[in-house]
């Protein structure tokens, strides 16, 4: 029988490329000197925006907007409303003289009481030509000198109309206590200058016409600065040297 055949392996494999072999880890070294692996890449994802939360406003803010938004409304309207009604109507303030001041008393008492009445002419003018008055009642007007309150009375209701004249001719009386200082200060003020200072002052209260509408109630006042040269009983009719009134609208 023949001899099998026996195969050795060769210790070189003829192959294989002649290189030399690079052992991964030189010889003599440990596995702590060689450098640690780079950490891993990990990719950053951008984060979805998010919105910002609203802010919500509480029940009573909203209410508190509304009322000032319809007051702003309802202001304007007026202004508009008003406009309108001056453009229209063209309104003017009335106007007062003291045409003439008779006395018909001025006495004073044994008890140093001082009893004045005065008839007191008023000119009053409605110099509007779209625009009438109404004068109520519940008015006053009173004469004083040196804020001593001497003599009252009240105008009479009546209706004005457009461009209108009246001349009213109002009663006053009045008495005022322990006035003999008083009568000094006026042959004072006589015997100094001749003139005499009395205030006469008004309180009306009126409504207005605006063609066939009436308005709500306002209150005219009007003060008038009046120089007279005397006030004895003996003198009824009294000498107006100088006379200037001021007149205002109170709502």
């Amino acid at each position: 029988m023949a001899d099998q055949q026996k195969i050795h392996p060769l210790s070189h494999d003829v192959e294989a490329p002649n290189t030399p072999t690079v052992p991964l880890m030189p010889r003599n070294s440990s596995k702590s000197d060689q450098p640690d692996p780079p950490p891993p890449f990990h990719r950053t994802l951008p984060l979805p925006y998010a919105k910002p939360p609203k802010k919500t406003r509480s029940c009573c803010c909203r209410c508190f907007c509304w009322t000032i938004s319809l007051l702003l409304l309802l202001i304007l309207i007026i202004a508009i409303a008003a406009g309108i009604l001056f453009l229209v109507f063209r309104p003017k303030l009335p106007d007062f003289e003291v045409d003439r001041l008779q006395i018909t008393q001025f006495n004073l008492s044994t008890d140093s009481s001082l009893s004045a009445a005065f008839d007191v002419t008023i000119v009053a003018k409605n110099p509007n030509k779209k625009i009438g008055i109404y004068y109520e009642g519940g008015s006053h007007i009173s004469v004083w000198y040196s804020g001593t309150n001497l003599c009252e009375g009240s105008l009479p209701k009546f209706y004005q109309g457009h461009r209108n004249t009246t001349v009213l001719i109002v009663p006053m009386s009045g008495k005022t206590q322990d006035a003999s200082g008083l009568l000094s200060s006026l042959e004072q003020d006589r015997a100094q200058d001749g003139i005499i200072g009395l205030n006469l002052r008004v309180k009306q209260p009126v409504r207005i016409k605006l063609g066939k509408l009436k308005l709500f109630k306002v209150k005219f006042r009007v003060k008038c600065n009046l120089d007279v040269d005397d006030l004895s009983s003996t003198s009824n009719n009294i000498s107006i040297r100088n006379s200037s009134c001021s007149f205002r609208l109170k709502l």
